[in-house]
């Protein structure tokens, strides 16, 4: 391994737990297995999932060998990471469909080559009650507990299930199966990475390193990127809507996402960081530049400049009205805290029913801050729509509050 391996390899991790032991493991002289684990819970590889398959991407250039685990069984359980409440779970029909259209969006990620794609039913469908017990043993209440959501949980009176104490033990029992020397994941996993640790050593494995990556905050500058929360990008949408969303996001995420969703060197992004800092750097320019970036990434060279000229063309030929009318998210369109499109458009007067609605969006008239909807049944966070433009066709606004 070349001794420059560990900078990069490093580079925009948040933690890396135990700190030495990268280096340890680069040592060994041999590539190492790095394990990613991804649930298929959603139909589109964001560009905040994007995060950590270009971090393993990373290994892969450097000679390692990417395991990439596709929980089709811990996906049905469901991840109870940063969450204030059971989740729903998923049936295996919804997952194995979730689960075979996101392969070939990782494969414009990660490289062909040291590439080893695992199903986590492989060995957790079959295992019998001797072997859960196993996984019970090896990890007590209180140590369950020591996590920050479920501390949060158990401290409100919230309900926590039995199941989701078993998903860290799931999770990290991958790591057993596959014999990982590396687990990469987000800073919301790093207690199941742990775990991982802990269930090797148990068994005898030297254990894994565990390195995560930031979180990614969506286009709203505050919650994480989330398909259910419409606040995404997705790696294979069109140039044009990508190069849109992302010239929506904050000023104060500018540096974030030229540091984790392009190519741009550590150099690079301090000295934008810096420009920004003192002035000598306009955040428009900056914005633009990294918009570029990721469109050039994920659509070939040149695409960015192209979506570039687009967004300008649109903007200009399409600007808002200055008497723009101002109306609140309609109370009925909100349910169980998430606000449905074809209600927010009827309750405002931008669709007469909840089917012209569904039909405006599947025509591609129906936009959010510029940006063309897709999805007819899309819930959001009213927090995300609070202070943005609905648009129908070419001349019906209204700014939501």
């Amino acid at each position: 391994m070349g001794p420059g391996d560990l900078t990069i390899l490093t580079s925009g991790a948040a933690d890396v737990v135990p700190e030495e032991a990268l280096a340890a493991k680069l040592a060994l002289g041999r590539p190492l297995r790095v394990k990613l684990g991804l649930d298929p819970t959603a139909p589109a590889v964001t560009l905040g999932w994007a995060v950590v398959l270009r971090k393993l991407r990373q290994f892969q250039d450097a000679g390692h060998t990417a395991v990439l685990i596709v929980g089709d069984f811990t996906a049905r359980v469901g991840d109870p990471s940063g969450k204030s409440e059971t989740r729903k779970r998923l049936t295996k029909e919804e997952v194995d469909g979730y689960a075979e259209r996101l392969l070939d969006q990782f494969r414009l990620v990660l490289s062909e080559e040291r590439l080893e794609i695992r199903r986590n039913s492989e060995w957790l469908e079959p295992m019998d009650m001797e072997g859960i017990l196993g996984l019970t043993a090896a990890y007590t209440v209180a140590r369950m507990l020591e996590r920050d959501d479920f501390a949060k949980r158990y401290q409100a009176g919230k309900p926590i299930s039995i199941m989701e104490f078993m998903y860290p033990l799931l999770q990290g029992y991958d790591s057993v199966a596959v014999e990982a020397d590396v687990e990469l994941g987000g800073t919301d996993q790093l207690f199941n990475l742990l775990v991982g640790r802990e269930l090797q050593r148990d068994r005898g494995l030297d254990p894994q390193l565990a390195l995560t990556m930031p979180l990614l905050e969506g286009l709203d500058g505050v919650q994480k990127m989330s398909q259910s929360l419409g606040n995404y990008v997705g790696i294979t949408e069109p140039a044009d809507e990508q190069f849109g969303k992302l010239m929506s996001i904050p000023d104060g995420l500018i540096v974030k996402y030229v540091r984790l969703c392009t190519g741009v060197t550590p150099d690079e992004v301090a000295a934008i960081e810096a420009g920004l800092a003192d002035g000598s750097a306009h955040p428009n320019e900056q914005k633009r530049r990294m918009a570029r970036e990721v469109v050039d990434l994920y659509h070939g060279t040149g695409a960015g400049s192209g979506a570039e000229a687009v967004f300008d063309q649109v903007h200009k030929q399409h600007e808002l009205p200055d008497d723009v009318p101002e109306l609140p998210i309609p109370g009925d369109a909100i349910r169980d805290g998430r606000a449905w499109l074809p209600k927010v458009l009827v309750g405002t007067g931008l669709a007469a029913s909840n089917g012209e609605a569904r039909r405006a969006v599947q025509q591609g008239g129906v936009r959010l801050d510029g940006v063309a909807l897709e999805d007819p049944e899309a819930e959001f966070d009213p927090e995300v729509l609070r202070g943005k433009v609905l648009q129908v066709g070419r001349r019906r606004f209204v700014r939501l509050t």
